[in-house]
C-alpha cells in the first residue's frame, strides 16, 4: 500500500499505512527533534548559545581546525557583551566548551535536514508515498526551515548591545516551532500503522485535544521562564514570595499591566505554576472521564498514563525550582515536557481514529450489537 493512499476517499490523516520503512523514517525524525530540543536545552543552560556569533549555514559546519582559527573565533566572542559583562577572563579552553555545545546544536540541525529531505525524495520517487503525503511533509519541513531562521534571530537578539542572553520571546518562538514540528511528526507517525481500536465517544478525542493544547501552552510559558531566568527566583514551593498568590505589587509592578506577562519574572513564574496546577487537574479529570466513557479501553489506559506523566512532570518542575535549576534538572524537565507532549499526541491521534464519524455512529455504540467497528 502506498503511504498516503486515499483508498475509500478517506482523508490523509485517517489512512493507516503499513509501509514499515516510512514509519521508521518518520519516527527517526521524531527522535532527531527530541535530540535537538535536548541539546538546545543544554546549550541554553550552559550559556553557550552566543558562542558562535555568525550564521553560516554551509561553511559553519566546519569548526576551527587550528589554533589560529580558534583564537580568531574566540576574539569574535570577546567582542560581545556576554563576554564583557558575564564571562570576562574566560580562557580559550573554557570558550571551547561552550562553543562545542552551540556547534553541536547547529550540526544536529543540519543532520536533521539531511535525514528529512533525502529519504523524502527517495520515497517520493519510488512512489512509496503519494504527492499529497509528500507535500504534507514538505510543509512540516518548511516549518523546520523557519525554526532555523528564528533560531538565528534569537541568537542575534543576544548579540545586541547590553544583552547577555537571547530575548525570551524569541526563545519561546524557537521552542514552540520545534514543539509544533514534533506534534505534526508524531501525529503522522502514529497514523502510519494498522491497528484496530474500540470506537469511543467523540468526547474522548476532544478531551485529548484539549490536553495537548494545554501542554503546548504550558511549554510556551516554560520557555518564557527559561528565557527570562525566572526559575532562579522565588525558589520556594508551594508558597511564592511568602504566599500562594503573591501580592499585586509583586505580580504587576510594570505598566501597562500586560507587560508583566513577558517582562516580569514573578508574573512569568506565577503563570507557569498556575497552569501546571490546571494541567494536572485537567489530566486527572480526563483520565476519570475516559474511564467512565470507555472503561477498559486503550483510551482509558492512555489517559491514565497521561495523568501519571503530568504528575511526574509537575514533581520534576518543583524539584528543579527548589534546587535553583541545576543543569541535570532543567534539562530533564525540558526533555520530559517533549516526551509528555509526544505521548499526548499519540493518545489524541488514536482517540481521533476511534471516534464515531457522526452522532448517528455514536448512538449506534449503545445498541445491543455493540455498534460499528472502525477498520484500519
Amino acid at each position: 500500500m502506498v503511504a498516503g493512499d486515499t483508498a475509500g476517499r478517506k482523508p490523509l490523516d485517517e489512512v493507516f499505512v503499513p509501509d514499515r520503512a516510512v514509519r521508521i523514517w518518520i519516527w527517526t525524525l521524531v527522535g532527531f527533534v527530541l535530540a535537538m530540543v535536548a541539546v538546545g536545552g543544554a546549550t541554553r543552560l550552559t550559556g553557550s548559545g552566543l558562542s558562535i556569533t555568525e550564521w553560516a549555514p554551509v561553511t559553519g559546519a566546519i569548526p576551527p581546525l587550528s589554533e589560529a582559527a580558534w583564537l580568531a573565533e574566540f576574539e569574535r566572542y570577546r567582542q560581545i557583551d556576554q563576554y564583557r559583562l558575564l564571562n570576562q577572563g574566560m580562557t580559550l579552553a573554557e570558550f571551547q566548551v561552550i562553543y562545542w555545545w552551540e556547534w553541536g546544536h547547529r550540526q544536529l540541525g543540519r543532520a536533521l535536514g539531511v535525514v528529512f529531505f533525502l529519504p523524502l525524495i527517495f520515497f517520493w520517487l519510488k512512489s512509496r508515498i503519494t504527492t499529497g503525503f509528500a507535500l504534507t511533509l514538505l510543509a512540516i519541513g518548511s516549518l523546520g526551515g523557519m525554526q532555523a531562521f528564528v533560531g538565528w534571530l534569537m541568537v542575534a537578539s543576544g548579540l545586541e548591545a547590553g544583552m547577555i542572553a537571547v530575548a525570551p520571546i524569541k526563545l519561546m518562538t524557537h521552542l514552540m516551532l520545534a514543539s509544533i514540528i514534533l506534534v505534526a511528526l508524531v501525529w503522522i507517525a502514529t497514523g502510519l500503522r494498522s491497528r484496530k481500536v474500540e470506537p469511543t465517544p467523540r468526547a474522548v478525542a476532544f478531551g485529548a485535544y484539549w490536553l495537548v493544547g494545554l501542554i503546548l501552552f504550558q511549554t510556551a510559558l516554560g520557555a518564557l521562564v527559561a528565557g527570562s531566568h525566572a526559575g532562579w527566583t522565588f525558589n520556594t514551593w508551594p508558597l511564592m514570595d511568602g504566599a500562594f498568590i503573591p501580592s499585586m505589587a509583586v505580580l504587576f509592578p510594570l505598566s501597562p499591566w500586560y507587560a508583566n506577562i513577558f517582562d516580569n519574572v514573578a508574573t512569568i513564574q506565577f503563570n507557569h505554576r498556575m497552569v501546571a496546577y490546571l494541567l494536572a487537574g485537567f489530566a486527572f479529570w480526563h483520565a476519570w472521564r475516559v474511564a467512565r466513557l470507555a472503561p477498559g479501553s486503550v483510551h482509558a489506559r492512555h489517559a491514565r498514563i497521561m495523568a501519571g506523566l503530568v504528575l511526574a512532570q509537575v514533581a520534576l518542575g518543583i524539584v528543579t525550582l527548589l534546587l535553583a535549576v541545576p543543569l541535570w534538572a532543567g534539562l530533564a524537565h525540558q526533555v520530559f515536557a517533549m516526551l509528555l507532549l509526544g505521548m499526548g499526541v499519540v493518545h489524541a491521534r488514536i482517540a481521533r481514529h476511534a471516534a464515531p464519524a457522526s452522532r448517528r455512529d455514536e448512538a449506534m455504540q449503545t445498541l445491543p450489537s455493540g455498534g460499528a467497528q472502525i477498520s484500519p
